[in-house]
């Protein structure tokens, strides 16, 4: 589904975007968190968080900014772009997940989720 969903957005998009980077952008939407936070917030090494905010940094994707009163800190939020963005692949994930209740049902679409959503054990 992430593959599908990932091809549906870099095909006809002039701007590529990663799963991990969608990933992060989910993390960060609407809110203004600092980098460490995302880093214990996300299931990625503290490095990869560091690339990929460079990369969409570098799309004009994500703003990073420094913290008042701590200059240790930055702080990341999305840009127009990016939420402009975000807000777009959200809605053709939308449409994926309603054209897969079509053609799976509604009942298994939901017992998928609920599998997927199982402690494996792994």
């Amino acid at each position: 589904m992430r593959r599908i969903s990932e091809k549906a957005w870099n095909d006809p998009s002039e701007i590529p975007i990663s799963n991990s980077e969608w990933y992060i952008k989910s993390k960060i939407y609407k809110k203004q968190p600092t980098i460490s936070c995302v880093n214990r917030n996300v299931e990625i090494s503290r490095q990869a968080i560091h690339k990929f905010i460079k990369q969409l940094s570098g799309k004009g994707l994500e703003e990073v900014s420094n913290v008042e009163h701590n200059k240790k800190e930055k702080s990341i939020r999305l840009t127009a772009l990016g939420e402009n963005c975000f807000e777009k692949n959200e809605a053709l994930k939308t449409q994926l997940k309603n054209r897969t209740a079509e053609t799976i049902g509604e009942d298994h679409l939901a017992a998928l989720k609920d599998l997927l959503k199982q402690d494996w054990k792994i």
